[in-house]
Order: C-alpha cells, then structure tokens, then sequence
C-alpha cells in the first residue's frame, strides 16, 4: 500500500519505513502519508516506535503540515487509525483526506498468519490518496 501511494505521489514523495525515520525525516517533509497494518487493533510495533522515537524531537515544530493516513486491516482499522489521530492531534498536524482503511477480513489464526494480497482496485485507492496529497502540497493547498 506504502509502495503504491509514493507511486503516486511521483518524484517529490520519499518512500521510508518506520525504522528508518528520523526527526529530521519529518523536519523536511512537507506532510505525511502514515501508512501501517492494524495488528491487535492497534498500530503495527514498528510505528509505534517511530512515533515514540520522533515524538518530542519535533513537538512544535511541524504544526499545520499535512496528513493521511492508509492502514491495512484485519477488521475495521478504527483502533490503528485512533492512535494516529491522536498522535497527530499532539502535533497538531491537518488531516487532508479521509482514511484510507483496507480490510483483507483476517479473523481466524490461518488467515491472520496467511500472507496478505491487497486487490488492485485498493491499490488504485493507495495511489489516488498519495497523488492528492502530493498534488495539494505542491499547489499549497494544504
């Protein structure tokens, strides 16, 4: 989904994982695309730890910029994209698009180990949000 939405978004968009942001990652960027799996109806460790590792290193310092977030889920992603919200809340960044939640209805232990195929048509989805994003960045809209 991560993939799919920098695609989008073209040139101008940076494609890091969560272990590899930095403060001074969010520092140059213009806005964010969070993109994570719900696991346990919670967001994934990994970012977790990006914002626990990033969180006081730029308090008050990106307030205004922009935001979306894309979550894969096993059920509804409300859990996952609560905690965003409210982290982004603290930052006090601008949400520019609705969430993007792709349920895959992994529910049982075999379909929670299985590996995952996101369709085509969420892909599209993924891409669309990442090239709205990139767009009103560069037009200032946001």
């Amino acid at each position: 989904m991560a993939v799919a939405a920098a695609h989008g978004a073209g040139e101008t968009a940076r494609l890091l994982s969560a272990q590899e942001v930095q403060p001074a990652d969010l520092l140059d960027a213009g806005g964010y695309l969070f993109v994570c799996p719900e696991n346990l109806a919670s967001m994934s460790g990994l970012m977790k730890e990006m914002f626990d590792r990033c969180y006081y290193p730029v308090l008050g310092r990106i307030e205004g910029r922009a935001y979306a977030t894309a979550i894969a889920a096993g059920s509804d992603g409300a859990g996952a994209q609560r905690q965003i919200d409210r982290i982004a809340i603290g930052w006090r960044l601008k949400r520019v698009a609705d969430p993007l939640i792709v349920n895959l209805a992994a529910q049982t232990p075999e379909a929670i180990l299985a590996p995952k195929t996101v369709l085509p048509a969420e892909l599209d989805r993924c891409r669309e949000l990442g090239a709205a994003l990139a767009e009103g960045l560069a037009l200032g809209v946001f």
